[in-house]
């Protein structure tokens, strides 16, 4: 089994279809792998056509568990004053991109539009979205060694 890591660039959206009747929407997306989700910034200033930049990152193991190898985007509405409104999502499907990652040590999926769509599966918009993998090396510690001393960096 390999082990490397699956970064998702959410880079955009397009035409997402507004929940609230009054006011503009605030767009986020969550993103989630076997089990795991992921939560991007809210985007303010985007409203239907929202840009984020933003690179989200898990642990993924292949062959692993199961046989679900895809990314579920779900697209919401961030509401202040009440609960926050599903817009609809998209599915990845990454089970070749890691085949491939594995067999080359790194593989990437160039930014793809994929089409957003609701519980009536009724097209909502759409998000650009970039996926990569790349194994990890096999390392004993985490941090670089420096003359049998483990340098790590603190925050």
């Amino acid at each position: 089994m390999a082990v490397g890591i699956l970064e998702v660039n959410l880079i955009s959206g397009k035409n997402l279809k507004r929940s609230d009747f009054l006011g503009k929407i605030d767009p986020y997306v969550e993103i989630q792998y076997k089990g795991q989700t992921r939560k991007s910034s809210v985007a303010k200033d985007g409203g239907r056509n929202p840009t984020w930049n933003d690179k989200l990152r898990w642990r993924a193991e292949f062959p692993g568990s199961g046989a679900d190898y895809k990314l579920i985007v779900k697209v919401m509405d961030h509401d202040t004053f009440s609960t926050d409104d599903y817009i609809g999502e998209a599915t990845v499907h990454v089970k070749e991109l890691l085949e491939m990652g594995v067999e080359k040590g790194t593989a990437e999926l160039r930014p793809t539009k994929y089409n957003v769509v609701d519980s009536d599966l009724s097209f909502v918009g759409e998000l650009l979205i970039g996926v990569s993998y790349s194994l990890l090396q096999d390392r004993a510690m985490d941090g670089e060694v420096f003359g049998g001393w483990k340098h790590s960096q603190f925050d």
